[in-house]
């Protein structure tokens, strides 16, 4: 892959840790992006936010550890055989990444019960929520996820060419219980050995972010650090 010019943007307060400032670098516009670059991308570190593709460049800070978990290695432990058998009656139902007012509807509810702020997003708008997750370039899928035929969930997934990707899970905080966003990565690992793939692409596993933590339960986790993707331990962080 020939050097892709990166644009830094000017720097944000980071969403993830506080009291620290983030740094983005995104592929540049001028830049051609389809599944194969990205899949090269992906490999890198890099993310996908609509049809942005980006990663952290903070000078001072290396939380953000891009992760991707090799599935034919994958074994669930106790918990999660527990959520696998849960969900046994749960209708799993693939759709092309279209706006379909079900899905902005649920992802409106989980926004407004699963944010810090209740509330802050109520001014998102169907145009804004497709462009965060849909893409005019990427193989994109939205996955349903229907307990008792009620939607409770939707997986935003992206086919690259080495394995899946999970761009975003929200999901009807009735359907808790079910644990939806731990079965919606389990449904994945399952789906990408099916269809032949090596991984599925987790995002970005931050030690010290109660939110991001949870990427380490899926083990053997592999994170690019220092240029190298290497197994992360399930022993590196003790949980509050």
């Amino acid at each position: 892959m020939s050097s892709i010019p990166i644009w830094l943007d000017s720097g944000h307060a980071c969403g993830y840790l506080d009291d620290r400032l983030a740094r983005s670098g995104f592929v540049h516009p001028s830049v051609n992006i389809d599944t194969t670059l990205y899949s090269q991308l992906i490999a890198q570190g890099f993310r996908r936010s609509g049809d942005h593709v980006y990663k952290p460049y903070c000078e001072a800070c290396q939380a953000c550890v891009p992760t991707r978990l090799p599935v034919a290695l994958f074994q669930p432990d106790r918990k999660q055989k527990r959520c696998i058998k849960r969900n046994a009656q749960t209708q799993v139902v693939v759709k092309n990444a279209e706006f379909d007012p079900r899905h902005f509807q649920l992802y409106q509810r989980y926004l407004s019960t699963r944010h810090d702020k209740p509330g802050e997003d109520a001014e998102i708008t169907p145009d804004d929520y497709i462009k965060f997750l849909g893409s005019s370039w990427c193989d994109t899928l939205f996955v349903e996820f229907l307990i008792g035929g009620q939607l409770a969930a939707v997986a935003v997934v992206d086919v690259v060419a080495d394995g899946l990707s999970a761009v975003y899970t929200f999901f009807d905080p009735y359907f808790a219980d079910h644990s939806p966003g731990v079965y919606a990565v389990l449904w994945q690992i399952e789906t990408a050995k099916q269809m032949g793939l090596e991984y599925v692409y987790l995002g970005y596993w931050i030690k010290d972010c109660r939110k991001m933590r949870y990427k380490i339960d899926y083990q053997p986790l592999s994170g690019l650090i220092n240029g190298q993707w290497q197994f992360i331990s399930n022993q590196t962080f003790n949980e509050d």
